[in-house]
């Protein structure tokens, strides 16, 4: 894969927000990419501002553009001159969601980065709506939900594999991100029907083979991908585990004292690209770490092993 190039941040100046700007700085720095810093000004927002103020409406809107374009500009000339990494500052107006996926395309961003939550964020265990959002609708580009200051480089990064077409990219993707931290690949699985086995008539003895043989063949598929990942054997610790695989995920960043977490996030129809994926929501409220979203591409780059 290509390294990244253009890394877009958007930020509305909260707490996770200038978390999100600092790890994308750090970024560009240690893999060469530029960044650009977007903020934008609900339009609908506006619209109600010009409805109360009338013809005072305008240099409101004004003095707030400049006021977003300054505090954009304090952003990089603090955080991306101490790293040494210039960025463009870009101020613009329109629905939140459509105007960062625009300026996306426009930039032929790489990768997304923004802070798990916003200002009107409401508790702990949802994702800020715009990240939410985001997540939802980007189906062309990784996103990276930051949730800690950043201090280093990732050192340990969790892959989450399930060996849909996202999970190849996903690992590639992780190497670009932190190439110089040690990763960790899992796959957690539950078997099909599992939990009715039992009351079906299978005997607990049979249930525990058909977990052992499953096991097995998903081991071997796990080094499979990452050979075609270009991960030499002892390059990872490679980890299969019976079990519900959110709560798996979120165990593992604890036991590897993980700083990333790599997930992927599928679905190609109008129902599916209604909802985060089960997993992958769970992870992001759950966790701890800073999380790599990684969108189900439209074409997979090759077959999976």
């Amino acid at each position: 894969m290509d390294p990244f190039k253009t890394i877009l941040c958007a930020t509305d100046f909260s707490a996770p927000a200038r978390h999100a700007a600092a790890r994308a700085f750090k970024l560009a720095g240690e893999v060469g990419a530029s960044v650009t810093l977007l903020h934008v000004l609900n339009r609908s927002a506006l619209d109600e501002l010009r409805a109360l103020l009338g013809m005072q409406a305008e240099s409101v809107e004004q003095r707030l553009i400049e006021r977003a374009r300054a505090e954009l500009n304090d952003v990089a000339a603090g955080v991306g001159a101490a790293l040494e990494v210039a960025a463009d500052v870009h101020v613009s107006t329109g629905a939140v969601l459509r105007e960062v996926l625009d300026h996306a395309d426009a930039t032929d961003a790489d990768l997304l980065v923004l802070g798990a939550r916003g200002e009107s964020f409401l508790r702990h265990t949802l994702l800020g709506a715009t990240a939410a959002r985001l997540l939802r609708k980007s189906v062309r580009r990784p996103v990276l939900v930051v949730k800690q200051a950043p201090h280093e480089a990732y050192r340990s990064v969790l892959i989450a594999v399930d060996f849909s077409p996202v999970s190849l990219h996903a690992i590639r993707t992780a190497r670009q991100v932190a190439p110089d931290a040690d990763l960790v690949l899992l796959h957690a699985f539950e078997l099909p029907y599992e939990s009715k086995l039992a009351f079906a008539g299978v005997a607990e003895r049979v249930i525990r083979q058909y977990v052992t043989s499953a096991s097995e063949t998903r081991r071997i598929r796990l080094h499979d991908l990452a050979a075609a990942a270009g991960l030499a054997p002892m390059e990872f610790p490679a980890r299969v585990i019976h079990g519900d695989p959110s709560q798996q995920i979120v165990a593992m960043e604890q036991e590897y004292d993980c700083d990333l977490i790599v997930v992927g996030k599928h679905g190609s129809h109008i129902a599916e690209e209604l909802l985060l994926g089960s997993v992958t929501k769970h992870v992001l409220a759950e966790s701890q770490c800073d999380v790599l979203v990684i969108c189900d591409p439209r074409e997979a780059p090759e077959q999976l092993p």
